[in-house]
């Protein structure tokens, strides 16, 4: 219940107590507090009443695939990322490369957002025209209509070795549409340097976690400021 403008502008005229009291502290009439507890319950009220949003389901982790989903708190960040990216550029197209979750949480967040998911696993299948079989070990073995179609590509990885981010960066160099491009890289703290050389990457302050717990740390690179989203860019 929400108290109107005269009682708002009225009752602390009438509800304080006197100054021969010693306190000068504000109170409320019981008419206003019984209001304020009302107001509140309903508030309660509706909070408890209102759908809950429900995690993505997925198909589980293979780890013969090296395979660690995200845990809903990195993948919902960066899904929102990738659609604020998406309003900056003209016909947004995404590719995801290896990162399924980054997927499902991009398709149940933004569903009109055009995306497409490089993935080995065939489980993934599922997801109909917007899979594609992709094995890192033939880098720019890809339908041609997917060449430098996408200006917003994500991709992580599957294995943390030099061999393998470097046939990553030849996939994302045939994906990358030519002028601006934004490229969001997740992988572990040790491909830093490679990052850098290979694709102009900066870690972000933003640190992903995984949802089975992993000892290596893992870190977001972009070859973009995102200023004050991601925690920014990580300072030299």
């Amino acid at each position: 219940m929400e108290l109107s403008r005269e009682e708002t502008e009225e009752r602390p005229r009438n509800d304080t107590v006197s100054d021969d009291d010693g306190d000068d502290t504000p109170m409320l009439s019981s008419q206003a507090l019984e209001a304020l507890k009302e107001f509140l319950a309903e508030q309660n009220r509706l909070v408890a009443e209102a759908p809950q949003e429900e995690e993505v389901a997925l198909v589980s982790e293979d780890w013969r695939l090296s395979q660690f989903w995200y845990d809903r708190d990195t993948a919902e960040t960066i899904a929102r990322e990738v659609i604020i990216l998406c309003r900056n550029v003209d016909s947004p197209s995404v590719a995801c490369i290896a990162c399924p979750t980054l997927y499902a949480y991009l398709k149940k967040i933004g569903p009109e957002v055009s995306a497409q998911l490089l993935e080995y696993d065939k489980r993934f299948e599922q997801y109909g025209t917007e899979f594609t079989f992709y094995d890192y070990n033939q880098p720019e073995d890809l339908p041609l209509s997917l060449k430098h179609s996408f200006p917003i590509i994500v991709a992580d990885p599957p294995y943390l070795s030099k061999e393998c981010l470097e046939k990553v960066t030849e996939t994302i160099s045939f994906l990358s549409r030519p002028g601006q491009s934004y490229l969001l890289l997740l992988t572990g703290e040790v491909q830093k340097e490679r990052a850098a050389e290979l694709l102009g990457l900066r870690p972000c302050g933003f640190r992903p976690h995984h949802a089975s717990k992993l000892g290596n740390e893992f870190r977001l690179f972009t070859n973009y400021n995102p200023g004050t989203r991601l925690d920014g860019w990580e300072a030299e």
